[in-house]
């Protein structure tokens, strides 16, 4: 018999096997240098005979509570009704918080306690020492500022000296927009003081914080040697967290002029007193646990006692500041919410309300009828759009814009709503536009909603309206829908959302989602 071959190792098997008893080498090296350097185990020692002890009275200790520990890290499996517990424990805490943190303050807030913390809002009450002492306004009920007559004697050359003039608003000068910073975040309203000495804006962010800057002040130069360009200090800004949740609105007593009324998501509508610094609570729901966001609010220009307002839960409500927030009259409308309302500036009987429903009301509140929950003021009238309807803004000549989800603006007039009599019905033609607008009103997630607001007493007598535009303009239009100017300028670098007109004085104001403001004069 032939003698067998020896099997023909590969070079790479080679190099494993030498590999495996280099590492065995290493290892049994290892092992006998461990016997060398540790210690001999001692040999066990006998056991001593034990001795009695006395007996103690066991010490009560306290149960330690438990040490919170991981299951995982423990090697225990999860425990399924434990877990769901722990789970749902932390989320009543998380809930817990958030809740307090968005729940209103009823009492008085002094301005120096509730500051808003930041360099650029440090002056705090300083900032508000130029609005003491201004002129008090009186009330002007039935005083028309804009006629029949003035519409139709309105001619292509005066259309085109209007589009001139307000073409020709410039972009506040004084300090760049980025630094005029008026709130921390996103501007949700806007108002400018009635007062024709100086331009002063008010905003509301989405956190409660009311911010206040007076265009009138002067830059102040820094005193700095070492740099050859010229800098200036920043701007004199105010604000407060006069809210625990989003601002929705400003109104300006139509007799007070220290006096700012503000609404917010938080459920209340507060009052500011600029000559005391003090925020008040005027209105709230009795329960503190009760939810009823406010949209809007306005007052009638005949009785500064009275205060309107509208919900996010599709209702209406009207309080006068002499009784308590209790007696206030609340009408449910709708069981969509309401954006936005106004009243008539010269008949404020009359409220038009903008609603998720799709429609456009005019209600009368000079006929409240019906019982219990059904009891509401007279609807006059209603239109519908394709789409939802954000806002409802009454002009001192009888004109109603709205903005819509559908992407357009539109214009209804009611040049005779004086003449109306109680709960009149208004006919299906009576409520049809005047004049529809194209206009780009998808805001999306991070863009304030496009709102139309209008000059309330505008001295050359020609009604015209301001809102934002999505390509980083502030549309001006007139009541019969014509363009009249887009302003815009250098450092808009966001959308001027919220747009809002001085009562009397050619100012606009636009305010963006960073917080910062858009002037134009």
């Amino acid at each position: 018999m032939a003698p067998k071959k020896e099997p023909v190792i590969s070079e790479f098997e080679r190099k494993r096997l030498e590999n495996i008893a280099a590492n065995q080498a290493i290892l049994k090296g290892i092992s006998t240098t461990a016997d060398k350097i540790l210690p001999k185990a001692a040999p066990p020692k006998s056991k001593r005979a034990s001795t009695p002890r006395a007996k103690r009275e066991p010490v009560k200790r306290e149960p330690l509570r438990p040490t919170r520990q991981s299951s995982r890290l423990a090697g225990l499996d999860a425990d399924a009704g434990v877990l769901k517990r722990k789970a749902e424990i932390e989320a009543e805490v998380e809930a817990e918080k958030a809740k307090a943190k968005k729940m209103r303050v009823s009492g008085d807030l002094s301005l120096e306690d509730i500051k808003v913390e930041g360099r650029k809002w440090e002056n705090g009450l300083d900032g508000l020492a130029g609005l003491k002492d201004l002129p008090v306004r009186g009330a002007q009920p039935g005083v028309r500022t804009f006629t029949d007559e003035d519409v139709k004697g309105t001619t292509d050359k005066g259309l085109k000296d209007l589009r001139l003039r307000m073409s020709g608003l410039k972009l506040y000068e004084k300090w760049p927009v980025q630094d005029i910073k008026i709130v921390p975040q996103r501007i949700y309203a806007m108002g400018f003081h009635p007062t024709e000495s100086k331009p002063i804006i008010f905003a509301g962010d989405k956190e409660g914080s009311m911010g206040v800057f007076d265009a009138s002040q002067e830059p102040v130069k820094l005193e700095d040697d070492e740099d050859e360009e010229e800098e200036f200090a920043d701007p004199v800004i105010s604000a407060f967290k006069t809210h625990s949740r989003t601002i929705s609105s400003f109104h300006f007593s139509p007799v007070d002029a220290n006096a700012v009324y503000s609404s917010s998501y938080d459920s209340s509508i507060r009052k500011l007193d600029l000559d005391k610094g003090v925020s008040t609570q005027v209105f709230a729901p009795t329960d503190v646990d009760e939810d009823m966001p406010i949209s809007a609010i306005d007052m009638p220009s005949s009785d500064p006692n009275i205060i309107i307002f509208s919900t996010l839960q599709g209702s209406l409500g009207r309080h006068d500041l002499r009784t308590k927030p209790e007696m206030a009259e609340i009408w449910s409308l709708t069981d969509q919410k309401i954006g936005g309302f106004s009243l008539h500036p010269m008949h404020p009987h009359l409220a038009a309300t903008a609603s998720l429903d799709r429609t456009l009301k005019i209600w009368d509140l000079r006929k409240i009828q019906g019982k219990g929950t059904a009891r509401a003021p007279a609807l006059l009238g209603s239109h519908d759009s394709r789409l939802s309807v954000s806002h409802a803004s009454w002009s001192s000549a009888g004109h109603v814009a709205t903005s819509s989800y559908d992407d357009r603006i539109k214009i209804y007039a009611f040049p005779d709503a004086g003449r109306w009599s109680a709960g009149a019905e208004l006919t299906e033609e009576q409520m049809q536009p005047a004049r529809q607008v194209p206009h780009n009103n998808q805001t999306g997630r991070w863009v304030t909603i496009l709102k139309p607001q209008w000059q309330r007493s505008p001295r050359d007598g020609l009604q015209k309206f301001v809102i934002g535009n999505m390509n980083r303009f502030v549309d001006v239009f007139a009541a019969d829908g014509e363009q009249l100017a887009q302003l815009d300028g250098e450092g808009i670098t966001a959308v001027p959302a919220v747009a809002h007109f001085h009562p009397t004085m050619d100012w606009v104001a636009g305010g963006n989602a960073s917080g910062k403001l858009c002037l134009w004069m």
